[in-house]
């Protein structure tokens, strides 16, 4: 039977003048379909505090533009023009793409919000407005591992001033000899602490874990600045201002704008904490190899090719790498005797391998 679309247009317009879609009259078994007002605090009560944090201010200007509607009345084309809005008054920073990382930001929250809903069932992945448009493609990268001299020169400013240089010079020795994300400097503890074996606990995004190999100089040090700033319970932080408070993301933001006045450079090319990660990670990898690179910066995404199962790292090559790198033994690093590939024995014809007085005979 051929449809008329004069009957369509009209049967739509009646729908959407009764606030009903075509799945309301199927007779599903879908819950009653919220609006986005009415399922943000489900969606908030799902996410963990990192992700709120994250997107929070976006699934609040999701409520402000359309909370009065029904998520599945929300199009794909509301979902856009939200991404320009976002893109046209991002506030210019020193990494800014005119606006493309904001706009990118509010897709990935716009989905995420909708993923709730989908798991909830008041929609498929088909019906969801912000998974119909592609999302914006990330540029490139401007990022690079800073030169001993830029790394020099930036310590020498930490150092130079501010009103706390104990703890700024702290935190860049901390994500220098890690290669840790913010988060997880923020996140240590005493507890997570091992100045027998100087290691730290870290706990970084996707709720990861591992134990990161320190210099015992810094365990020290750690230490001593904790204790000295009034950390007694297992789960005090380990980072504290001279009041005591625990450090925050401020004290980053201060670092680097302090540092930022006194080399311009840092200012004109938005460096920030995360370069120091890079520059670590990019010496680990061309000195010790892709696969200590990895362990050390705590990648644990198994997308890839199989190969990528093999080329693993233990606790122990990432020790021998951060002495490498720090000139400073560790307790877990490798002796230089077993950091290199066994050389094995020829055998003999009958399988049993030559000893060294049968060598010296068949050299001679």
């Amino acid at each position: 039977m051929t449809m008329d679309p004069d009957r369509v247009a009209t049967a739509r317009a009646m729908l959407e003048h009764l606030g009903l879609t075509a799945a309301d009259l199927t007779g599903s078994n879908r819950p009653a379909v919220p609006t986005v007002a009415e399922y943000l605090p489900v969606v908030l009560a799902a996410a963990s505090p990192a992700t709120r944090r994250t997107y929070g201010s976006s699934w609040r200007r999701m409520v402000a533009a359309h909370g009065d509607r029904r998520i599945d009345a929300v199009r794909a084309s509301d979902i856009e023009a939200l991404q320009r809005q976002a893109t046209a008054g991002a506030r210019p920073r020193r990494n800014s793409r005119h606006g493309r990382y904001a706009g990118e930001h509010l897709v990935a929250a716009a989905r995420a919000f909708y993923n709730r809903a989908i798991a909830d069932g008041y929609l498929t992945i088909a019906d969801s407005p912000a998974h119909r448009f592609r999302k914006p493609r990330r540029l490139p990268n401007t990022r690079r591992a800073l030169t001993p001299d830029e790394l020099s020169d930036i310590n020498a400013a930490a150092r130079s001033g501010g009103n706390d240089i104990v703890l700024d010079a702290l935190i860049l020795r901390l994500h220098t000899e890690t290669a840790c994300r913010r988060s997880g400097a923020l996140a240590l503890r005493l507890i997570d602490l091992d100045t027998n074996h100087a290691l730290i606990r870290l706990s970084e995004k996707g709720g990861t874990q591992r134990w990161q190999p320190i210099t015992p100089m810094l365990a020290s040090r750690l230490n001593d600045h904790a204790r000295a700033r009034g950390a007694v319970a297992p789960t005090d932080a380990l980072l504290r201002y001279r009041n005591g408070q625990p450090a925050t993301y401020r004290r980053y933001d201060l670092i680097w704008k302090r540092i930022g006045r006194q080399l311009p450079w840092v200012a004109v090319q938005g460096i920030t904490t995360h370069w120091l990660r890079h520059t670590t990670l990019t010496w680990v990898e061309r000195h010790s190899g892709y696969g200590v690179a990895r362990a050390y910066a705590g990648h644990t995404d198994p997308r890839g090719a199989a190969t990528t199962t093999y080329i693993k790292a233990d606790p122990h090559a990432v020790a021998t790498a951060l002495a490498a790198l720090t000139g400073q033994p560790h307790p877990l690093a490798a002796p230089e005797s077993e950091q290199q590939f066994p050389a094995q024995d020829a055998e003999d014809g009958h399988g049993a391998t030559r000893s060294p007085q049968t060598r010296a005979r068949r050299r001679g």
